[in-house]
This record gives C-alpha cells, sequence and structure tokens, in this order.
C-alpha cells in the first residue's frame, strides 16, 4: 500500500493548523485546496465534508494523490464537486501549463513525452515537477480527473453507463469499468443503487450539472459583464442566467447557467443536444469562462497591498475574471469594437454572425438562432458590406488566415509573452488588443492592457492620467493576478456595464491601429 503521506513542498499545501482548523469549522474558502483522508476508512474528503469530524487524518494537495495513497473518494461530500486549486493554473510556468494542457485532455491520446515538449521541459523533470508539488504523476492527475467526471455523471445523470465511459475519455466499457473498480472497489453501476437525485435534474434532452466554485462568487457582476456584451441570436443573458448556441456545425446545441438553488456554492449548467463526447470539453470550458477555480483568497492577498485596490476587493470580493465561450468570436468581437460605440459595436457583430454564421432550422429558444462564424467563414468574406470600415474589415480577415495557417492560437502552453508577441505581428493587432484577448479568450490572470486609458486614469488620486510605462511599473506588484485587478479597476471605474462599455479613446491610436479603450469594464 503506497504511504499516506502526501509528498508535496510545505509552500503548496497550507499549514497542517490550518487545514485542521478549515476542516473541523467546514470552511468552504478551503473547498479544493486541500482534501482530508481518513486513515480509518480509507477514505478522503473535502474539507467542507458534513461527515462527523475524523480523528486520524492526512492531508493530500490533490484528489489524485489521495487517490495514488490508496483513498476513495467520498460519497457523501463527493471531491469531484470541488473546485480546482487555480493557485496552480497562475503565470506561465511549465507545472501551471501542463496542468491547463491535461485539462484539455491532452494526455487522453498523447504519450507523457509529448506534453512535456509542450511546455517546453523533459519529461522526467516534468514528472519530477508534479510528484514534488502536486503529489502525484502528471498521468495520476489525469486518470483521477476522468474517473471523478465519470462519477460525477453517474451520480448526476441518466446517462448509460457506456455513453458516461466515452464521456470521461475511456476508449471502451471494460477500460473503463476496470479503472473504476479499481479505484473505487465498486463497479459503476453499483454506484446508482437507490439514487434518485438525478430524475429531478435531468428531464428529457436536458443534461443538468452542479459546477462547483469556491466562495465568494459575485455571479451578479459576472452576468453583468457578459450581459453588456451578449451577441444577439447567440447570446442570451438577462438577470438571472446566460445562455448560449454552441457547435459544432454539424450537431449544434445549446446550454443555459445559472445559481444553483438553496445557496450551494455552485453554478448549474444546462445542456441540451450536445453530444456525450463533448461533455468534459465543453465543462472544461465553461469553468475557465466564468472562473470557477479562482481563488479569492490569493488574489486578495496579491492585490490588498495596494491603497487603491484595497477598498475595490473589500466591496466586491467575489469578482471573478470573465473569459469567453470563443477565443474566434472575442478576438473577432474586440476587433470590430475598435473605434466604435459599444452599441454599434453589438450591431455589426450581430450583422456578421447572422450573415456568415449557421443560422439554425428553428431557433432552440427565445434570441438563440444562429452559430456564430468559423474563420473559414470570414477568411475571404465581404466585411464590408456590414458596415465594417476597410481596414477593419482587412484585420479580421488577417485574423481569420493567420488561425486557419497556424501563425496565432490559442493553446494552453502559450506563455503570455508568446502569445501576444504573435497577435502583434498581425496588422491591425496591437498591444491593447492582444492583451485583452488574452484577458477574455484565454482567461489569462496575468494580462494586463497597460495602454488602457481606464487604467491610466483610475490609480492617480488627483484625478490625473498615468503614463502606460508608469502604469506598467506599478501593476507589476499586482503580478500574477494583474487581471483581476484591470476587471475590478474598470467595474469601479464604469458601474453600469453596458455603458460606455469597450468604447476607444477619442482620436488615440498606436502605430499598428490598435485601439487603447476608454471603458471595458
Amino acid at each position: 500500500m503506497p504511504s499516506p503521506v502526501p509528498h508535496v513542498h510545505a509552500d503548496t499545501l497550507p499549514a497542517w493548523q490550518v487545514c485542521e482548523q478549515a476542516r473541523r469549522t467546514r470552511d468552504p474558502r478551503f473547498d479544493g485546496l486541500f482534501f482530508t483522508a481518513v486513515l480509518s476508512t480509507r477514505i478522503y474528503c473535502r474539507p467542507v465534508c458534513p461527515a462527523p469530524t475524523a480523528r486520524r487524518v492526512v492531508y493530500f494537495r490533490h484528489a489524485a494523490a489521495a487517490e495514488a495513497a490508496g483513498y476513495r473518494p467520498c460519497l457523501r461530500c463527493r471531491p469531484e464537486l470541488s473546485p480546482d486549486d487555480g493557485s496552480w493554473r497562475r503565470g506561465d510556468a511549465a507545472l501551471a501549463r501542463a496542468l491547463k494542457l491535461i485539462d484539455d485532455g491532452a494526455l487522453a491520446e498523447q504519450p507523457l513525452a509529448a506534453l512535456a515538449q509542450r511546455v517546453g521541459v523533459g519529461e522526467r523533470q516534468l514528472r519530477r515537477l508534479f510528484v514534488e508539488r502536486v503529489g502525484v504523476a502528471p498521468i495520476g492527475v489525469h486518470g483521477t480527473r476522468r474517473l471523478l467526471f465519470a462519477k460525477q455523471l453517474l451520480t448526476e445523470t441518466t446517462l448509460p453507463i457506456t455513453q458516461v465511459a466515452l464521456a470521461a475519455g475511456f476508449g471502451s466499457l471494460r477500460r473503463f469499468n476496470d479503472a473504476f473498480r479499481t479505484a473505487y472497489r465498486l463497479a459503476p453501476r453499483d454506484l446508482r443503487k437507490g439514487r434518485r437525485e438525478t430524475a429531478a435534474h435531468n428531464a428529457g434532452d436536458v443534461l443538468t450539472l452542479r459546477l462547483g466554485y469556491r466562495p465568494p462568487y459575485d455571479f451578479a457582476a459576472m452576468l453583468d459583464f457578459l450581459r453588456g456584451r451578449a451577441l444577439p441570436g447567440v447570446e442570451v443573458v438577462d438577470e438571472h442566467a446566460y445562455a448560449r448556441v454552441i457547435g459544432p456545425i454539424e450537431q449544434p446545441g445549446w446550454l443555459r447557467m445559472s445559481a444553483w438553488p438553496n445557496g450551494e456554492h455552485a453554478l448549474k449548467l444546462e445542456l441540451h443536444g450536445v453530444a456525450t463526447a463533448r461533455l468534459l470539453e465543453i465543462v472544461q470550458r465553461l469553468r475557465r469562462m466564468f472562473d470557477l477555480d479562482a481563488d479569492p483568497q490569493a488574489i486578495a492577498g496579491a492585490l490588498s497591498s495596494d491603497a487603491r485596490l484595497a477598498p475595490l476587493l473589500a466591496q466586491r470580493p467575489g469578482l471573478r475574471l470573465p473569459s469567453g465561450w470563443d477565443g474566434f468570436e472575442i478576438a473577432v468581437r474586440a476587433i470590430i469594437g475598435q473605434q466604435v460605440s459599444v452599441a454599434a459595436a453589438r450591431t455589426l457583430a450581430s450583422r456578421l454572425a447572422q450573415k456568415y454564421g449557421r443560422a439554425l432550422p428553428q431557433p432552440f429558444a427565445p434570441g438563440l438562432a444562429h452559430l456564430f462564424p468559423t474563420p473559414e467563414a470570414l477568411v475571404d468574406a465581404d466585411l464590408e458590406t456590414i458596415g465594417l470600415i476597410r481596414s477593419r474589415a482587412q484585420t479580421v480577415r488577417g485574423v481569420a488566415s493567420a488561425l486557419i495557417e497556424g501563425r496565432v492560437d490559442f493553446r494552453a502552453e502559450r506563455t503570455l509573452e508568446d502569445f501576444t508577441a504573435r497577435w502583434v505581428a498581425l496588422p491591425g493587432i496591437g498591444p491593447w488588443t492582444a492583451q485583452y484577448i488574452a484577458l477574455r479568450a484565454l482567461g489569462h490572470p496575468d494580462a494586463f492592457p497597460v495602454e488602457d486609458l481606464v487604467l491610466q486614469k483610475a490609480l492617480p488620486a488627483d484625478g490625473t492620467r498615468m503614463t502606460a510605462k508608469a502604469l506598467g511599473a506599478r501593476a507589476q506588484a499586482w503580478s500574477p493576478w494583474r487581471g483581476y485587478a484591470v476587471i475590478h479597476l474598470w467595474r469601479d471605474c464604469v458601474p453600469t456595464p453596458v455603458a460606455r462599455a469597450e468604447k476607444p479613446a477619442r482620436k488615440t491610436r498606436t502605430a499598428r491601429s490598435d485601439t487603447r479603450v476608454e471603458a471595458t469594464a
């Protein structure tokens, strides 16, 4: 039997006393930051587990480390519902990029050597890094991720077990059954015995899942941000939920995100007409889009030392980084929004989606009528006919061509510096647009558009404007969470998201036809 002692650095695991206090008080702020393994039962739990507090326990940094040591997930608190530890994914370190790639399924069809090559380190070095920091090898993280997702599907849905295996990334039902039985000491079908909660949440072609987060979470502010940028025909955002059409073109579907009832720290995902094989990918996209794995304590610890940011963090401790569903869509909309009002930008984007996107045979729901166009649909499109000026149309076509040719992409292994350098090399894309795309398309926590006029005006107490150089120097202390500082400052300067959102500065351009926005929050 493997040793139950977690092999991780002290600085990656909260102090033993902190873990003790967190689990005894069932503090939801620590959910997903560590796991408690009970020596007598050989079961591991979340810090918020409602079961009676055990006396003889050990702590693990990652669920995969607990499972590698021979522990099984608790059926009561369900570790598969805990948010991931977002601190591992911060910045551009090899571990952070490798974890994001594993989340994207990089080890599903490729060996560890390919993963190591993508993040620019040796295979042995990457394995050692995982064992030291996470407590388990990369393949262990990948395996636990698949099994826990399968466990959630078995518990919360009525999907046949063969489809659960497919959704979790297993190539065959036999392989899935063997892996599940080995890890959890019961067959997948046994997990469903006596459970009736799935019938209440899943009916017809609607599949409902919980997506947990670590509180506090300001979902209302997230909806405000997205509502100000909702694309008619593709997205619908009201006071309670976000909905949109999703591809692929061959089998489109739609989704809806809302707060889980009864105050549970989770969002409610409702999926309609989505292929089973895409479930894990969709969940990962939405976790990034709604920033569900952020650690508010770590972010506040890095930013609250700044006198300007401290009161903003105290006022809105649950403000998250709003990303987007599709990188190309975010990039196109950022370009269209240059030097026009937010209303004009939405009108142009809606025309583009209606003319070049794929119309549905019939709307899925009111306001959900077509898919956003692909790069292939726009690479030769006559965009001037929808009202775009020639330079903007050329930039959109250039971005579409660059994506098709692979000169730019949204791959998780890119560092922020590499990503922005590739985008700035494109005609019509300057530093502000590249950083904005990194912020909204990648959800990169350290993206920082230093040329943004709102940010330059937001910091000085005397109402003057900082230079980009001075702003960049001030923001160095906020790394690796500068993106959150951006959202807080935008929100503070533009309380109403729709008003002046993404409005460019008057007559202000960079040398590359980039736009310095005056308000983007």
